[in-house]
């Protein structure tokens, strides 16, 4: 038998419970229903996924996948416009910009697509590991020329979720070390190992830190559990220093499920600055029910996805058990705050 062949039955006998409807009304403030990830619509059927969220007890989902100009449109139209209240598209800039202008139009864009009816500023990793400017050297996303575009998201009232870097064992070398090594084999293109190419994490997470500390008007969505869930205790400073800095569980409760009583107490000591979010697209019934069992129960040693093997690593998580109160607020309560959803 080959290793990759392995798939082991745990054994551990223990009460488990299945959460097909959320607690309170739920906002996925973290997912993605347009063209730029999937070449289509990732939802090709719009009212299948209302009555989804009927169903699921979700009332409103943000879709990062506005982009800019006409792909914006066609995102408003297809899902803000066509059902009010019920989604709320974030748009993008248009990164090649810092080549052609040096950045001064990132800020005039953004505020076009606001007025058009973007709820948000979704910037992508793309920035920190991809972009570059007229010379060919790295943007992060602590360069001085996004300053005028992270203010200009605070003159117009609204958030910017931003996703920087990527899981840590993504830097390390692909070996028998990294605890991703399956996921890495796979998919060979997310591994950001390389330091000729590629800013180390610690550096990104610098960068991530200091346009945080640098913008304190700015309300930053800091995707993926601070886009450090490994490092929680970082994700706590920082959520202390900056009272602008937000962050969502989206991807990440395969991270936060096996250390559950360090989750635990960060929501509880942030209850009003953690969001609900799944970042699986299309959404599906089985994807919120693991997400409102983590949240909602003690359960103890369940599967964080229904992939063989998990994708996101072989271990199971144990679930939250938070209080109502702290639920209804990272259910929907945060969200509609910065998004007036």
């Amino acid at each position: 038998m080959e290793l990759s062949e392995y798939r082991p039955r745990p054994r551990l006998r223990v009460p488990g419970s299945r959460v097909p409807r959320a607690a309170f009304p739920a906002v996925d403030a973290h997912n993605h229903l347009g063209r730029w990830l999937t070449g289509g619509w990732s939802v090709p059927d719009v009212g299948r996924l209302l009555a989804l969220m009927e169903e699921c007890g979700v009332r409103a989902v943000v879709n990062l996948d506005g982009r800019w100009g006409e792909e914006l449109e066609a995102n408003l139209d297809r899902y803000d416009r066509a059902h009010p209240g019920r989604f709320a598209t974030f748009c993008h800039v248009d990164w090649d910009d810092l080549a052609r202008t040096g950045g001064r139009g990132l800020a005039p864009s953004l505020r076009r697509s606001v007025a058009a009816g973007a709820r948000g500023l979704k910037v992508w990793k793309d920035l920190g590991l991809h972009v570059r400017d007229g010379g060919g050297r790295l943007v992060l996303p602590d360069d001085p020329r996004l300053a005028e575009l992270w203010e200009a998201a605070a003159d117009l009232g609204v958030p910017v979720a931003i996703h920087t870097a990527d899981p840590i064992a993504f830097f390390d070398p692909v070996d028998e070390r990294n605890e991703r090594y399956e996921q890495l084999l796979a998919h060979p293109d997310w591994s950001f190992a390389d330091r000729e190419r590629f800013p180390g994490f610690e550096r990104l997470m610098d960068a991530l830190e200091a346009v945080v500390a640098a913008h304190p008007r700015t309300v930053f969505v800091a995707v993926h559990a601070g886009c450090q869930a490994e490092d929680l205790g970082r994700v706590g400073r920082m959520l202390g220093a900056y009272p602008n800095l937000h962050v969502d569980i989206a991807a990440r409760i395969a991270e936060l499920g096996r250390q559950p009583r360090a989750t635990r107490a960060l929501i509880l000591r942030f209850p009003g600055r953690v969001l609900f979010g799944t970042d699986e697209f299309p959404p599906d019934a089985d994807t919120y029910a693991t997400h409102f069992r983590f949240l909602e129960t003690l359960d103890e040693h369940f599967p964080h996805s229904a992939e063989d093997p998990p994708l996101m690593g072989r271990w199971r998580i144990s679930g939250l058990g938070l209080p109502g109160h702290v639920l209804a607020s990272v259910y929907a309560d945060n969200a509609a705050r910065l998004l007036g959803i």
